[in-house]
């Protein structure tokens, strides 16, 4: 049976310092990820809202659009990136 802590395994082991490796490809694909979730979140939202009071007893299509611009709107307001402290 091969011994798994010969001298070569443990030196590529030991090559290894956390920190040290370019993440930047994962920040991009994390950040796009969270963007995408938020934003087709709220979407979802609104055209659920819609929809919903479009189609309901005694619902119309300008109620519907009107809760949707406003939900659209405030969504957007509350889920924007908060602006960067210049230094």
């Amino acid at each position: 049976m091969a011994d798994p802590h010969t001298a070569d395994a443990h030196d590529s082991h030991d090559a290894y310092a956390r920190g040290t490796q370019e993440i930047s490809e994962q920040v991009a694909t994390f950040n796009l990820f969270q963007g995408l979730t938020k934003w087709g979140s709220l979407a979802v939202a609104a055209i659920l809202a819609f929809l919903t009071v479009w189609f309901m007893p005694g619902g119309s299509f300008m109620a519907g659009a009107i809760v949707f611009v406003v939900l659209l709107v405030g969504g957007g307001f509350f889920l924007r990136s908060p602006k960067s402290a210049a230094h």
